[in-house]
């Protein structure tokens, strides 16, 4: 009878933004990485410093964090090793890949909620159910395209609601105020004049990544999206969405402890930046790193760019989700709206909440 422990082969390819595949065959026994065959179409100098890759996966146990795998790889390397295309993380996210540990877009049945009109404590909400949804594995990741129809300001988690607020305009102009779990600017949505989704996903997806790599990631469809519509954007770190003319949007993250993640974006479609100014508290101090003198020039809105109707963007952005990730439309079943709709009754449109950063 034999005594060799069983063995699970496993495998895990991972593609470097902008630089080459990596590819993670490995073994398996008694929870411990017993070969490992790292291979790919990267460039490595010397040939031999594949073998010292390789030798410094074996031993290691199956949860070994990306961090750790990282630092294996590089202390086993020899000096003069060089690797082009790819690096030690990269190495890490294929292997934690082949072990189930982390994901790609791909390994997952993603589903798009098309924009339905919420109010906009029940938008903020919802955020915040359907990401601890995904997270608990009740709800496969989501893409939701918001809709309200208020005049609305949704602050950062952290902001100060004096601060960012002119109390008084925000009560002329009817504007809602609510706060969001996730960090970031304020952001002011008068009905049918911003472009706002979320995206529910399990931080398996990013994992490894620092919060500024993850945002490039998460973002990569919209920018092929925005192209289509004729508009060349990039990733001003940390946070902002621009081209040429100007910030077109901004993220927010919040990742739960459940396991679930939030990454939130408002795009700019054709905002009233007078009213904006009012209402919004936006000082120098905001600016001062934007080679501006104004707020109202630092965002350009995508009417403009484009020439095109909201429902025409929103539009492509769905086609683009659903062609990359292979997304399939949903409707918001009614337990998870009714939880919203309370959560939002008992946090979300509460004074202490919206308050607690006074």
């Amino acid at each position: 009878m034999s005594t060799e422990p069983a063995q699970s082969i496993h495998h895990g390819e991972y593609k470097v933004p902008g630089g080459k595949l990596v590819v993670a065959d490995l073994t398996v026994a008694d929870g411990i990485i017993a070969s490992a065959s790292i291979n790919g179409d990267f460039f490595l100098e010397p040939d031999e410093a594949l073998e010292d890759i390789d030798a410094a996966l074996v031993g290691l146990a199956v949860g070994t964090s990306h961090e750790d795998l990282a630092a294996a790889v590089t202390a086993k390397l020899r000096s003069d090793a060089v690797m082009f295309g790819f690096d030690a993380r990269a190495v890490a996210t294929a292997v934690r890949r082949a072990l189930g540990l982390a994901t790609g877009w791909t390994d997952h049945a993603w589903q798009v909620l098309g924009p339905t009109p919420y109010p906009i404590a029940v938008n903020a909400a919802l955020d915040e159910v359907l990401a601890r949804q995904v997270g608990a594995g009740l709800r496969p990741p989501t893409m939701r395209l918001w809709e309200w129809n208020e005049p609305a300001v949704v602050i950062g988690s952290f902001q100060s609601l004096k601060n960012e607020v002119d109390a008084e305009q925000a009560e002329r102009y009817g504007v809602k105020v609510v706060r969001r779990i996730s960090g970031g600017g304020a952001m002011f949505m008068e009905a049918g004049n911003c472009i706002t989704y979320s995206l529910y996903l399990p931080t398996s997806l990013v994992d490894g990544m620092s919060f500024a790599d993850s945002y490039p990631f998460l973002d990569a469809w919209v920018m092929e999206s925005l192209a289509r519509v004729g508009v060349e954007a990039h990733y001003v770190p940390l946070n902002d969405i621009a081209t040429e003319a100007g910030k077109i949007g901004g993220a927010a993250q919040k990742r739960l402890a459940g396991g679930g993640m939030l990454h939130h974006v408002t795009m700019s479609y054709d905002i009233d930046a007078d009213k904006m100014t009012q209402v919004l508290r936006i000082g120098r101090e905001k600016i001062s790193d934007k080679g501006i003198t104004s707020a109202k020039k630092r965002v350009d809105p995508l009417k403009r760019q484009t020439g095109r109707s909201r429902e025409q963007i929103l539009e492509t952005l769905t086609e683009v989700f659903t062609q990359r990730y292979g997304a399939t439309p949903a409707t918001l079943d009614a337990a998870t709206l009714a939880e919203a709709e309370a959560l939002a009754e008992s946090k979300f449109d509460t004074p202490e909440w919206t308050a607690r950063v006074p």
